[in-house]
Protein backbone atom coordinates (compact mmCIF):
# COMPACT_ATOMS: atom_id res chain seq x y z
CA UNK A 1 0.00 0.00 0.00
CA UNK A 2 1.42 3.62 -1.07
CA UNK A 3 1.77 6.26 1.50
CA UNK A 4 0.30 9.68 1.21
CA UNK A 5 1.97 12.56 -0.38
CA UNK A 6 2.30 13.76 2.74
CA UNK A 7 4.16 11.26 4.19
CA UNK A 8 7.03 10.82 1.41
CA UNK A 9 7.49 14.30 1.70
CA UNK A 10 8.57 14.41 5.35
CA UNK A 11 12.17 12.75 4.56
CA UNK A 12 14.70 15.15 2.18
CA UNK A 13 15.89 11.29 1.08
CA UNK A 14 12.63 9.45 0.61
CA UNK A 15 11.58 9.15 -3.16
CA UNK A 16 7.89 8.85 -4.25
CA UNK A 17 6.35 5.70 -5.84
CA UNK A 18 7.04 8.26 -9.39
CA UNK A 19 10.32 8.82 -8.00
CA UNK A 20 10.01 12.54 -7.27
CA UNK A 21 11.78 14.15 -4.37
CA UNK A 22 9.54 15.90 -2.80
CA UNK A 23 11.09 18.51 -0.64
CA UNK A 24 13.44 19.34 -3.44
CA UNK A 25 10.26 20.50 -5.82
CA UNK A 26 8.86 22.24 -2.67
CA UNK A 27 12.50 24.47 -2.90
CA UNK A 28 12.32 25.23 -6.39
CA UNK A 29 8.62 26.57 -5.39
CA UNK A 30 9.88 28.93 -2.88
CA UNK A 31 12.16 30.52 -5.68
CA UNK A 32 9.10 31.29 -7.20
CA UNK A 33 8.00 33.65 -4.11
CA UNK A 34 11.18 35.38 -5.03
CA UNK A 35 12.09 38.22 -7.03
CA UNK A 36 12.69 37.91 -10.66
CA UNK A 37 16.54 37.37 -12.08
CA UNK A 38 17.59 37.83 -15.59
CA UNK A 39 20.89 36.34 -16.75
CA UNK A 40 22.00 37.25 -20.76
CA UNK A 41 25.10 36.32 -22.02
CA UNK A 42 26.52 37.91 -25.31
CA UNK A 43 29.90 37.85 -27.11
CA UNK A 44 30.88 40.78 -25.35
CA UNK A 45 29.76 39.94 -21.85
CA UNK A 46 27.36 39.17 -19.38
CA UNK A 47 24.48 40.87 -17.96
CA UNK A 48 22.42 40.24 -15.25
CA UNK A 49 19.01 42.15 -13.88
CA UNK A 50 17.29 41.56 -10.65
CA UNK A 51 14.42 42.76 -9.20
CA UNK A 52 14.54 44.32 -5.74
CA UNK A 53 11.59 44.35 -3.71
CA UNK A 54 11.51 47.45 -0.96
CA UNK A 55 8.55 45.95 1.37
CA UNK A 56 8.35 49.12 3.13
CA UNK A 57 9.46 52.96 2.64
CA UNK A 58 10.96 52.65 6.12
CA UNK A 59 13.84 50.05 4.56
CA UNK A 60 17.45 51.19 3.39
CA UNK A 61 17.68 50.16 -0.69
CA UNK A 62 20.95 50.22 -0.41
CA UNK A 63 21.07 47.16 1.97
CA UNK A 64 18.97 44.82 0.09
CA UNK A 65 21.60 43.23 -2.21
CA UNK A 66 20.77 40.73 -5.03
CA UNK A 67 23.62 40.92 -6.41
CA UNK A 68 27.06 40.07 -5.13
CA UNK A 69 30.35 40.07 -6.61
CA UNK A 70 32.22 36.27 -5.94
CA UNK A 71 35.62 37.06 -7.32
CA UNK A 72 36.69 39.73 -10.00
CA UNK A 73 36.01 37.91 -12.50
CA UNK A 74 32.69 35.90 -11.17
CA UNK A 75 29.70 37.63 -10.35
CA UNK A 76 25.72 36.29 -8.99
CA UNK A 77 22.25 36.98 -8.71
CA UNK A 78 20.25 35.41 -6.40
CA UNK A 79 16.39 34.26 -6.17
CA UNK A 80 14.56 32.48 -2.84
CA UNK A 81 15.78 32.69 0.19
CA UNK A 82 18.32 35.40 1.16
CA UNK A 83 19.55 33.56 3.98
CA UNK A 84 20.51 30.73 1.99
CA UNK A 85 21.79 32.83 -0.66
CA UNK A 86 24.68 34.20 1.91
CA UNK A 87 25.83 30.81 2.66
CA UNK A 88 26.10 29.57 -1.08
CA UNK A 89 27.69 33.03 -1.80
CA UNK A 90 30.22 32.46 1.61
CA UNK A 91 30.90 28.88 0.24
CA UNK A 92 31.71 30.16 -3.83
CA UNK A 93 33.84 33.19 -2.43
CA UNK A 94 35.82 30.59 -0.07
CA UNK A 95 36.43 28.28 -2.93
CA UNK A 96 37.09 30.69 -5.82
CA UNK A 97 40.12 32.24 -2.38
CA UNK A 98 41.14 29.14 -1.98
CA UNK A 99 41.94 28.33 -5.77
CA UNK A 100 43.91 31.23 -6.08
CA UNK A 101 46.38 30.71 -3.20
CA UNK A 102 46.73 26.77 -4.22
CA UNK A 103 47.04 27.11 -7.60
CA UNK A 104 47.96 30.83 -8.18
CA UNK A 105 45.25 31.07 -10.96
CA UNK A 106 41.46 32.43 -11.23
CA UNK A 107 38.83 29.50 -10.85
CA UNK A 108 36.77 28.72 -13.60
CA UNK A 109 33.11 29.35 -13.73
CA UNK A 110 32.24 25.84 -14.11
CA UNK A 111 34.05 24.86 -11.11
CA UNK A 112 32.45 27.65 -8.84
CA UNK A 113 29.53 26.41 -9.78
CA UNK A 114 30.12 22.95 -8.76
CA UNK A 115 31.40 23.74 -5.74
CA UNK A 116 28.47 25.46 -4.75
CA UNK A 117 26.37 22.75 -6.15
CA UNK A 118 28.50 20.22 -3.78
CA UNK A 119 27.15 22.03 -0.55
CA UNK A 120 23.76 22.47 -1.80
CA UNK A 121 23.19 18.37 -2.30
CA UNK A 122 24.30 18.10 1.09
CA UNK A 123 21.07 17.79 2.35
CA UNK A 124 21.40 14.10 1.13
CA UNK A 125 24.25 13.44 3.84
CA UNK A 126 23.90 11.85 7.19
CA UNK A 127 25.67 12.72 10.17
CA UNK A 128 27.14 9.24 10.56
CA UNK A 129 30.56 8.93 9.63
CA UNK A 130 31.08 12.60 8.88
CA UNK A 131 33.49 13.53 11.75
CA UNK A 132 29.96 14.28 14.02
CA UNK A 133 29.06 17.51 11.61
CA UNK A 134 24.95 17.81 11.77
CA UNK A 135 22.98 16.84 8.71
CA UNK A 136 21.30 19.45 6.54
CA UNK A 137 17.42 19.48 7.95
CA UNK A 138 16.22 21.07 4.06
CA UNK A 139 17.36 21.82 0.89
CA UNK A 140 18.05 25.46 0.30
CA UNK A 141 16.08 27.48 -1.02
CA UNK A 142 17.61 29.76 -3.46
CA UNK A 143 18.46 29.42 -6.89
CA UNK A 144 22.10 31.42 -8.32
CA UNK A 145 22.83 32.87 -11.56
CA UNK A 146 26.57 33.08 -11.90
CA UNK A 147 27.87 35.29 -14.72
CA UNK A 148 31.50 35.27 -15.28
CA UNK A 149 34.89 35.78 -17.63
CA UNK A 150 37.27 33.03 -18.71
CA UNK A 151 39.87 32.89 -21.23
CA UNK A 152 38.26 36.38 -22.39
CA UNK A 153 34.98 34.28 -23.08
CA UNK A 154 31.53 35.22 -20.76
CA UNK A 155 29.48 32.70 -19.47
CA UNK A 156 26.30 32.46 -17.72
CA UNK A 157 25.79 29.15 -15.48
CA UNK A 158 22.26 28.83 -13.41
CA UNK A 159 22.15 26.60 -10.54
CA UNK A 160 19.24 25.14 -8.59
CA UNK A 161 18.12 23.22 -5.15
CA UNK A 162 18.11 20.10 -6.77
CA UNK A 163 22.11 20.76 -6.95
CA UNK A 164 22.26 20.75 -10.95
CA UNK A 165 24.22 23.60 -12.56
CA UNK A 166 23.47 24.33 -16.28
CA UNK A 167 24.98 26.77 -18.84
CA UNK A 168 22.96 29.15 -20.77
CA UNK A 169 22.25 31.60 -23.28
CA UNK A 170 19.96 33.57 -21.17
CA UNK A 171 17.75 32.50 -18.26
CA UNK A 172 15.18 33.64 -15.97
CA UNK A 173 14.61 32.81 -12.27
CA UNK A 174 12.20 34.27 -9.65
CA UNK A 175 8.61 34.56 -9.31
CA UNK A 176 8.32 36.37 -13.18
CA UNK A 177 10.40 33.32 -14.45
CA UNK A 178 7.68 31.43 -16.68
CA UNK A 179 6.70 34.91 -19.04
CA UNK A 180 10.37 36.56 -18.69
CA UNK A 181 11.92 32.79 -20.24
CA UNK A 182 9.50 33.23 -22.94
CA UNK A 183 10.34 36.49 -23.45
CA UNK A 184 14.21 35.42 -23.59
CA UNK A 185 13.30 32.66 -26.04
CA UNK A 186 11.26 35.37 -28.34
CA UNK A 187 13.68 37.80 -28.38
CA UNK A 188 17.31 36.93 -27.82
CA UNK A 189 19.91 35.81 -30.49
CA UNK A 190 23.27 34.77 -30.33
CA UNK A 191 24.54 38.21 -32.31
CA UNK A 192 22.64 40.41 -29.65
CA UNK A 193 25.16 42.86 -28.14
CA UNK A 194 25.66 44.08 -24.91
CA UNK A 195 23.72 47.03 -25.05
CA UNK A 196 21.15 45.42 -26.59
CA UNK A 197 21.16 42.69 -23.85
CA UNK A 198 20.74 45.26 -20.87
CA UNK A 199 17.21 46.39 -22.95
CA UNK A 200 16.38 43.37 -23.22
CA UNK A 201 16.48 42.40 -19.42
CA UNK A 202 15.10 45.83 -18.16
CA UNK A 203 12.46 45.02 -20.51
CA UNK A 204 11.73 41.99 -19.87
CA UNK A 205 11.68 43.05 -16.11
CA UNK A 206 9.21 45.73 -17.16
CA UNK A 207 6.77 43.04 -18.21
CA UNK A 208 6.63 40.58 -15.23
CA UNK A 209 7.46 42.76 -11.62
CA UNK A 210 4.56 44.08 -9.84
CA UNK A 211 6.56 47.33 -9.03
CA UNK A 212 7.49 50.36 -11.35
CA UNK A 213 11.27 50.02 -13.15
CA UNK A 214 13.13 52.42 -11.09
CA UNK A 215 16.57 53.12 -10.43
CA UNK A 216 15.27 51.59 -6.92
CA UNK A 217 13.55 48.76 -7.49
CA UNK A 218 16.48 47.39 -9.74
CA UNK A 219 19.98 46.48 -10.42
CA UNK A 220 21.82 45.61 -13.27
CA UNK A 221 25.06 44.29 -13.38
CA UNK A 222 27.38 43.89 -16.78
CA UNK A 223 30.51 41.00 -16.01
CA UNK A 224 32.93 42.05 -19.49
CA UNK A 225 36.73 40.85 -20.49
CA UNK A 226 37.38 45.00 -20.45
CA UNK A 227 35.96 45.93 -16.75
CA UNK A 228 34.96 42.48 -15.11
CA UNK A 229 32.74 42.86 -12.32
CA UNK A 230 31.03 46.08 -12.90
CA UNK A 231 27.92 47.49 -10.71
CA UNK A 232 25.54 49.86 -12.61
CA UNK A 233 24.69 53.46 -10.90
CA UNK A 234 21.69 54.52 -10.72
CA UNK A 235 21.80 57.37 -13.08
CA UNK A 236 23.70 55.01 -15.23
CA UNK A 237 19.99 52.57 -14.80
CA UNK A 238 17.57 55.06 -15.01
CA UNK A 239 19.85 56.00 -18.64
CA UNK A 240 18.90 52.46 -20.04
CA UNK A 241 14.99 52.61 -18.57
CA UNK A 242 14.60 55.76 -20.16
CA UNK A 243 15.73 54.57 -23.10
CA UNK A 244 12.60 51.87 -23.27
CA UNK A 245 10.32 54.42 -22.44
Amino acid sequence: MFLTRSEYDRGVNTFSPEGRLFQVEYAIEAIKLGSTAIGISTSEGVVLAVEKRITSSLMVPSTVEKIVEVDKHIGCATSGLMADARTLIERARVECQNHWFVYNERMSIESCAQAVSTLAIQFGDSSDGDGGAAAMSRPFGVAILFAGVEDGKPQLWHMDPSGTYVRHSAKAIGSGCEGAQQNLKDKYTPEISLSDAIDLALDTLKQVMEEKLNSTSVEVMTMTPQKEFYMFTKEEVEEHINKLA
